[in-house]
């Protein structure tokens, strides 16, 4: 899975320099050097890398959490180990079910900023599961269905038009092949934190999201008083709209 969205990341980001290391140039004054990503069901962190990529450019340190998606206190430990590697001010941003994580995790005092990409935003006593049901229904949604050990894919077919439609269609199926699956116990697991009480935020809508209904993502953004963003994308506008995310962050590393 690295290597295909890689791939992508290249296709679609022709004439952007992808670069390694950090703080190869010059932040503005008081921003937030460090940035924390978190990735979403059904993929891993690299479906980051593209914003991570231009991030690290500019010169902030980016850190990809790896979730192991078995469950919502396994992902908030795998986030809370990165923060703890933070030296300072840092922005924690989430994709899809990983808005559910930052939730949860967003309370560590590095944190300056929360930004929601495509994602949950619970409030405490609502998982994810609550969430999906009480929103509008979506093709992606309709085609989550548990495999014999409880373990959530996204039906293949239905993937690549309802996750990455405007990804290249041969690595839309790729993806759909190599999903990552998320345990039942964290799809039905409460918060009891919610950060963004308490943090400035942050909010990329995808208007032509089929996972997350556009209108959904619209209410979590008035219901955290998110500064919000458009983009017309899929729920791999995180990939594809990688330019305009990682301007929303950029924003979001100088909320005071």
């Amino acid at each position: 899975m690295r290597n295909i969205l890689l791939s992508a990341a290249t296709v679609l980001l022709a004439g952007t320099t992808l670069v390694g290391s950090a703080y190869s140039a010059e932040l503005p004054k008081g921003a937030a050097h460090n940035i924390v990503l978190v990735h979403g069901a059904f993929v891993d962190q690299t479906s980051w890398q593209p914003v991570a990529d231009i991030l690290t450019k500019k010169g902030y340190r980016v850190t990809l959490v790896e979730n192991p998606l078995t469950s919502l206190a396994a992902d908030v430990d795998a986030t809370k180990q990165a923060l703890a590697k933070q030296d300072g001010k840092t922005v924690l941003v989430g994709h899809s079910w990983g808005g559910v994580v930052i939730t949860q995790a967003g309370n560590d005092p590095k944190i300056s900023a929360l930004v929601y990409v495509s994602a949950f935003a619970p409030e405490v006593g609502e998982s994810l599961a609550s969430l999906a049901k009480a929103g509008p229904p979506t093709e992606g949604g309709s085609a989550i269905h548990p495999d014999a050990k409880g373990n959530l894919y996204i039906d293949p077919k239905v993937f690549p038009s309802a996750v990455a439609a405007d990804l290249p269609p041969e690595i839309a199926v790729h993806l759909a092949n190599s999903q990552l699956p998320l345990n039942h116990v964290a799809f039905e697991a409460p918060v009891d934190i919610a950060a963004w009480h308490d943090k400035p935020t942050f909010y990329v809508i995808s208007t032509k999201d089929k996972v997350l209904a556009p209108e959904a993502q619209k209410s979590f953004a008035a219901r955290i008083k998110a500064q919000t963003t458009e983009v017309a994308g899929s729920h791999a506008s995180l990939v594809v709209h990688a330019k305009q995310v990682a301007e929303v962050i950029e924003k979001a590393a100088l909320a005071k």
